[in-house]
């Protein structure tokens, strides 16, 4: 599939939706009294989306690729803190392999990008 906006990337597509559940999530009672943890796992869940968009504007494969890291990296960041909410019951895991399935499934459909094959530069297809 020919990806001409950032729009048309899965993983674009999957962190929007983790960042819809991490708002959904954050909107808890319990949840809605620590703003540290509201404020940083919406802010890593925004990241993780925002990353890819910024990247594929960057123009360039190296630089979509470290943007790409940052998206990651930031989805990684939200992994960890849902492990803070579940150790502070501000949640319940839906099932066992959550939250862990959620980030994989973003970071996968970035690992093409990371596998060192070069991306077509116009425009960028994963």
């Amino acid at each position: 599939m020919k990806i001409e906006r950032f729009e048309d990337i899965d993983a674009w597509q999957l962190a929007r939706e983790l960042t819809r559940k991490v708002y959904d999530l954050t909107k808890k009672t319990k949840f809605t009294h620590d703003f540290g943890l509201k404020k940083q796992i919406q802010d890593a869940a925004g990241s993780s989306m925002h990353n890819i968009a910024e990247g594929f504007d960057s123009e360039t494969n190296p630089e979509f690729i470290r943007f790409l890291r940052y998206a990651k990296r930031s989805c990684t960041e939200v992994q960890s803190e849902l492990y803070v909410a579940l150790d502070q019951q501000y949640i319940i895991p839906p099932r066992r392999d959550w939250p862990t399935s959620e980030v994989n499934e973003i970071t996968v459909t970035m690992n093409p990008a990371f596998s060192g094959k070069p991306l077509n530069p116009e425009p960028l297809n994963l």
